[in-house]
């Protein structure tokens, strides 16, 4: 049965089935798991998570908590503070976490900015000229820095964006979520800006896409859709001939459409292979 329980109901055992609230915020990259980790117990505790709903056909009931709390000897012992391991990686740089209203005047700016290097990147692409991947570095680092401010002033600007901009923007969107992701998932600061330079190049090869194609507002032809699903290959094609970009962004730029089923494109990859 699934069912909502409070915060100071939660023991181990437990099996949770959802958790709701910003992802950005609690520390959790899943939302259903077993409660068996006193870490993830205190750290749940600790979120700040607005609802916390469990499976008890999966785990620990709260009345079976209260049993096994009034017993002379408890099936769960309190969790004790352990150290914490050595880290394997470099963590992003903790920076003051600031309120929405105050990050979002600096997010309004970093957005601007950010259409303007893409759409100049983009544009340089279109004409075939060499892309200034420095300037999207440059890019992704203020994004990154707005980001770990304050996740949410920067992400409520990604959907702001007009059917003349959506190419541009759309990767502008990607780009801010592959950082949120890998703050979410404790990834290094040099491996956040590898995802956040892929999520900003990974739509280059539209570029290469004719106008009529790309633009079209009714739904494509068999023929356009072909065309379109080249995008990946040119945009790989793209990258390579500037020697600036890493292998991360050539990957996600390759692969972007394949699916687990095997029914993306271009090389319908599938499974453990993606």
């Amino acid at each position: 049965m699934i069912k909502k329980v409070d915060v100071d109901e939660i023991c181990l055992g437990m099996y949770i089935h959802e958790l709701r609230g910003n992802w950005l915020e609690h520390p959790f990259w899943r939302k259903s798991f077993k409660l068996d980790d006193p870490k993830d117990l205190q750290k749940l505790i600790h979120s700040g998570v607005d609802e916390i709903w469990i499976d008890t056909n999966k785990g620990l009931d709260v009345a079976v908590v209260m049993v096994t709390e009034s017993a002379e000897e408890p099936e769960f012992e309190p969790a004790k503070p352990e150290p914490e391991p050595e880290p394997t990686k470099t963590p992003l740089a903790v920076k003051e976490h600031i309120s929405f209203d105050e990050e979002l005047v600096a997010a309004k700016k970093i957005h601007t900015k950010a259409k303007k290097v893409v759409t100049s990147m983009f544009g340089d692409a279109r004409m075939g000229k060499a892309l200034d991947v420095q300037g999207a570095v440059v890019l992704v680092e203020d994004i990154q820095s707005s980001i770990e401010r304050n996740p949410s002033a920067l992400l409520s600007l990604a959907r702001l964006k007009n059917a003349n901009e959506y190419t541009y923007l759309h990767s502008v969107a990607v780009c801010m979520l592959m950082i949120a992701l890998a703050k979410q998932l404790k990834l290094s600061e040099s491996q956040a800006r590898q995802a956040g330079v892929a999520g900003l190049l990974h739509d280059i090869g539209k570029m290469a896409i004719p106008n009529q194609v790309l633009d079209k507002p009714d739904k494509l032809t068999d023929e356009e859709f072909t065309i379109i699903k080249q995008h990946p290959q040119r945009g790989l094609e793209m990258l390579k001939a500037s020697y600036q970009v890493d292998d991360v962004a050539l990957d996600v730029c390759l692969h972007h459409h394949e699916r687990v089923d095997g029914r993306g494109y271009p090389e319908k990859i599938s499974g453990e292979t993606i």
